[in-house]
């Protein structure tokens, strides 16, 4: 029987995501609004869209389009991601309806 790969085995120990990861999960995340409206998208969890924006904003990817395909091309995103993949107005509207939430929380990361 074959089992899907650990992904954290591919990143490297030093690689940027994991202190991503690290920073967001010690954060308080109570203020952000995600997609309660039952619209049919798949929900996801405001500490994973948070990390995947300011994972992919401090590497330079800042179009949500570009940002989901990363989530399918770059193991450091797949990991991040749970091999999970967002698409790209689930991402924007992330974006959109949390700015001022991200902007304070890039800061916090980066502190």
């Amino acid at each position: 029987m074959l089992l899907p790969p650990d992904l954290r085995d591919w990143v490297a120990e030093d690689d940027l995501v994991h202190f991503v990861i690290a920073a967001v999960e010690r954060l308080p995340l109570t203020q952000f609004a995600v997609n309660h409206k039952g619209s049919g998208d798949e929900q996801y969890p405001p500490h994973l869209l948070l990390a995947l924006l300011i994972y992919c904003y401090a590497n330079g990817l800042f179009s949500s389009r570009r940002i989901q395909r990363a989530t399918y091309r770059d193991i450091a995103v797949r990991h991040l991601c749970a091999d999970t993949h967002p698409d790209h107005d689930t991402i924007c509207t992330f974006r959109r309806q949390n700015l001022a939430a991200i902007a304070a929380a890039f800061v916090d990361t980066l502190e």
